[in-house]
């Protein structure tokens, strides 16, 4: 385990792209603040480059370094570690080349042992997406995703994640906008959804931006 990390760790600070298993799907993980590295993650996806990467850390303490916070504490804990990326406010600290494009970052803290020590081996936030070429399904097993090995420095097995027969497992982390205060807008309903807005409404009285 603690090789695995280190080899991970060594392979994202020399600049290389790491697959990586999550709380969710598997992942492609490179270092946030390295632009080249973020540049070879849009490339190897096909993505659009006008389509944002999440960033990836540790613990929570770690994310009011990278974001304004405007809610409380509580409710970042009540949430992460899990299967939700939280959209905030970004900080002067994260890499301009990084979603230039817009003044938000969403952020994830996987529920993920290995992911979880990744990101804490590693000295600044990783940017996260998911192991497949844009617009394909989400990979559940490392053989789902083999035609991007090639252009890997490293591939973490971790294993089958969740259900793969249920399509659900599928679809990912719930992407829930918090920029706004007292407001939460669901950008990408992901696979928890019921819980993420129960937990808004219920418990901190945050409105749908909608109404």
């Amino acid at each position: 385990w603690r090789e695995a990390v280190a080899a991970a760790a060594a392979a994202l600070q020399a600049g290389g792209l790491v697959a990586v298993p999550t709380d969710t799907v598997y992942g492609v993980a490179c270092l946030a603040q390295d632009s080249a590295a973020v540049r070879s993650i849009y490339s190897l996806k096909g993505r659009n480059g006008a389509k944002p990467l999440a960033i990836c850390l540790g613990d929570v303490e770690r994310l009011y370094r990278y974001c304004h916070v405007n809610v409380p504490d509580e409710l970042l804990r009540d949430l992460l570690p899990g299967p939700v990326t939280l959209v905030l406010e970004r900080s002067e600290e994260l890499n301009k080349d990084l979603n230039p494009f817009t003044s938000l970052v969403g952020v994830r803290i996987p529920d993920h042992p290995f992911m979880r020590d990744l990101a804490r081996a590693c000295p600044g936030p990783l940017a996260l997406t998911s192991a497949n070429i844009s617009s394909q399904g989400s990979t559940l097993t490392v053989l789902e995703f083999q035609d991007l090995w090639p252009q890997l420095s490293l591939v973490i097995d971790g294993g089958p994640i969740g259900d793969m027969q249920s399509p659900e497992c599928r679809l990912g982390s719930t992407v829930v906008d918090l920029s706004v205060s007292g407001k939460f807008s669901i950008i990408r309903p992901g696979c928890a959804l019921m819980p993420t807005v129960e937990i808004l409404k219920k418990k901190y009285g945050l409105v749908p931006e909608s109404s």
